[in-house]
C-alpha cells in the first residue's frame, strides 16, 4: 500500500519553526516511500482563520521546497461532507444539541468537584458533565425554536458501545488500545460551522486515502476519538507517528506568537532554506 501523508495548519497566523518542523516530518515520511504527501487547509474557525495566512503559509512551504501531490483541500469548502456524516451519527442516536454556556458548564463542574468522586478529568482538564444529554427531545426542540445557541455533542458512552473495542498504531509506541470515554462528550459541531477540529479531520483523512498521520504527540489524545469515529463510520484506520515537539532552550514549544521564528520572518531576514532546517535542526525536541 502506498503511503500517504498530511500537513494540515491552519490558517491563524504565519507558518512558524514548529509547524516547519512537522510539515518536513510528513513530507520526508512520504517521499522516502514513494508515495504522496498532501496539504489540508483546517480552516473551520472562520472567526480566527485568514485567507492572507493561507497565502502566505502555502508561499512558505514551497520556498522551503516542501512540495505537495494534487490540490490543495480546503476545509470550508466541504462543509457538505461534514453535514452528511452528522445526518448519519443523528439518525443513529449518537449526538445531541448542548445548550450550556461556558459560565454553565463552569458551575456545573465545580459542583460536582464537590462531590465524593469529584468531577471526571480527561486530558485538558474536566470533562463536559453530560448536562444536556439528559434533557427530553421536547424540550430540547423548544430551545432550538427559542433561538437559543447550540453546539453539538457526541453520546461518548452510547458511541462506545455501538462501536465497541478498537485500536490504533503509532509508529514508535505500538499497539494503542482505544479510550472511547477519554475526551468525554466532546464537540463535534460547533455553534458556526456544521463541525468541529475532531469530526473534519477524520472525514478527510479518510476521503482523501491518508495512510500515516504525523503530527506531534500533543495530539495523541485525540487520536483516541478519531478512532472512535473511524470505527463508527466504518472508516479504516491509518496509522499514526507521533512526533516529539519542537522547543526553544527553555523547554518552550513554538508558537504563533513568535514573531521572529516565522518562516517569514526569516526569510525577510535572509536565510536561505538550508539554513531554516539547521535553525529547526539545532533546536531541542522535547524529551
Amino acid at each position: 500500500m502506498s503511503v500517504v501523508t498530511r500537513f494540515a495548519p491552519s490558517p491563524t497566523g504565519e507558518l512558524h519553526l514548529g509547524s516547519a518542523y512537522s510539515a518536513r516530518v510528513a513530507w520526508q515520511w512520504a517521499r522516502e516511500a514513494g508515495g504522496r504527501f498532501l496539504v489540508r487547509v483546517e480552516d473551520t474557525d472562520i472567526r480566527r482563520c485568514r485567507r492572507e495566512y493561507e497565502t502566505a503559509m502555502l508561499e512558505d512551504l514551497r520556498w522551503l521546497g516542501l512540495d505537495w501531490d494534487g490540490e490543495v483541500r480546503r476545509q470550508s469548502d466541504h462543509f457538505a461532507d461534514y453535514g452528511r456524516v452528522l445526518d448519519e451519527l443523528d439518525g443513529r442516536g449518537l449526538i445531541y444539541p448542548c445548550f450550556c454556556t461556558r459560565a454553565d458548564i463552569a458551575r456545573e463542574i465545580a459542583a460536582a468537584s464537590s462531590a465524593p468522586h469529584g468531577a471526571p478529568h480527561g486530558p485538558d482538564g474536566p470533562l463536559y458533565p453530560g448536562t444536556c444529554r439528559h434533557l427530553s427531545n421536547e424540550e430540547r426542540q423548544r430551545r432550538v425554536a427559542d433561538g437559543v445557541e447550540f453546539c453539538m455533542r457526541l453520546d461518548a458512552a452510547r458511541a462506545a458501545e455501538q462501536a465497541g473495542p478498537y485500536a490504533f498504531v503509532d509508529e514508535t509506541q505500538g499497539r494503542i488500545e482505544g479510550q472511547p470515554l477519554l475526551m468525554g462528550d466532546f464537540v463535534i459541531a460547533r455553534k458556526d460551522t456544521p463541525t468541529s477540529y475532531h469530526l473534519a479531520v477524520t472525514v478527510d483523512d479518510h476521503l482523501q486515502g491518508v495512510t500515516l498521520v504525523t503530527r506531534g504527540e500533543d495530539l495523541l489524545p485525540s487520536t483516541h476519538v478519531h478512532g472512535l469515529l473511524q470505527k463508527l463510520l466504518g472508516y479504516a484506520a491509518p496509522q499514526y507517528a507521533h512526533h516529539r515537539l519542537l522547543t526553544d532552550p527553555t523547554g518552550r514549544r513554538f508558537a504563533k506568537r513568535d514573531k521572529d521564528l516565522t518562516i517569514r520572518a526569516l526569510r525577510e531576514a535572509g536565510k536561505t532554506p538550508q539554513e531554516v532546517f539547521a535553525l529547526i535542526d539545532a533546536f531541542p525536541v522535547s524529551a
